[in-house]
């Protein structure tokens, strides 16, 4: 009989308990880890601890009792206030062993350099690692993960990343994986709309638009994910509990607008398609899922 013991897993710390947040502080619950949390929502607070995780009521508690943290918040501000509640954690840290930072929102590359930066004067790994994929696609192991920075931080905090899928590719420097997911989620934006005509158009013409999501949704040549998720929200017009809110699209979009900027490119079909999410906006489709740009275009073209 072996008299090894079983490793003892790291805890993990989450700031930002909402969709993302909440889904991985579930994941990793259910696989044993010992998970506390912060955040300034309530709901996000009950939600941890009824799965268990342990609510911290002080932000930078979080940080001292952590192994390993996870940012998973939607504004800069947000940012700032988590990097400085990090920063004052280390005063009242007991061991010595500083945490690992995974920063996983979609913010820019400023604020993400400014949070790295700040947290290596004080001796901390911060890892770049946005995540493509809703809170649902979670179930299915779906997520890619594009991890970047040192590569000795990433082999640490690799198995607690491939708790919540085997995508995990390492892209290299830090900052490498926040522009691959401004590349995704520039194509999404994309997609989303072009399936949300390709419904109007589909309903005009008098077709089912449920037996074109049947053809189309697993075609090798026209089927994507985005396809199968989204144009079954835009089938039913069913658009709650939603996956990702059009109000914090918005933001997303923004970032991508002004990374495509910093870097002189134009994006002439990205930029079509922003009109159509704030038109959802203004029709007051801000907290639904962004399937419902679906809606802009059955008001366009005079569908009941």
């Amino acid at each position: 009989m072996s008299n090894k013991s079983a490793p003892t897993l790291p805890i993990v710390g989450i700031y930002g308990l909402g969709i993302m947040g909440g889904a991985m502080a579930e994941a990793l619950l259910k696989r044993g880890y010992k998970v506390c949390g912060f955040d300034i929502d309530a709901k996000a607070k009950q939600r941890l601890k009824k799965h268990g995780g342990q609510f911290l009521a002080n932000a930078s508690d979080v940080a001292v009792r952590a192994d390993i943290l996870i940012v998973s918040v939607s504004t800069a501000k947000a940012l700032e206030q988590v990097t400085q509640a990090i920063l004052e954690s280390q005063s009242s840290k007991k061991t010595n062993a500083p945490p690992i930072v995974i920063e996983t929102s979609t913010l820019t590359m400023a604020d993400k350099n400014l949070c790295a930066k700040t947290l290596k004067k004080v001796g901390i790994t911060t890892l770049d690692c946005p995540i493509s994929g809703t809170a649902v696609r979670i179930k299915d192991r779906a997520w890619t993960i594009f991890a970047s920075g040192t590569k000795a931080a990433f082999k640490t905090v690799l198995p607690v990343l491939e708790v919540f899928t085997d995508n995990v590719p390492y892209v290299g420097v830090f900052g490498n994986g926040t522009k691959l997911k401004f590349s995704a989620n520039h194509l999404v934006a994309i997609y989303n709309v072009a399936y949300a005509e390709s419904v109007a158009l589909a309903r005009k013409m008098g077709l089912d638009p449920r037996e074109v999501l049947k053809l189309f949704g697993n075609s090798p040549v026209l089927g994507t994910g985005v396809m199968r998720l989204r144009m079954d929200m835009m089938v039913k017009r069913q658009y709650s509990p939603p996956t990702m809110k059009v109000e914090v699209w918005q933001k997303d979009m923004e970032v991508i607008g002004q990374m495509a900027k910093s870097v002189d490119c134009p994006t002439p079909l990205f930029q079509a398609s922003a009109s159509i999410y704030t038109a959802a906006m203004a029709q007051g489709l801000s907290q639904e899922d962004t399937a419902s740009t679906a809606e802009v275009f059955a008001k366009m073209a005079g569908i009941p």
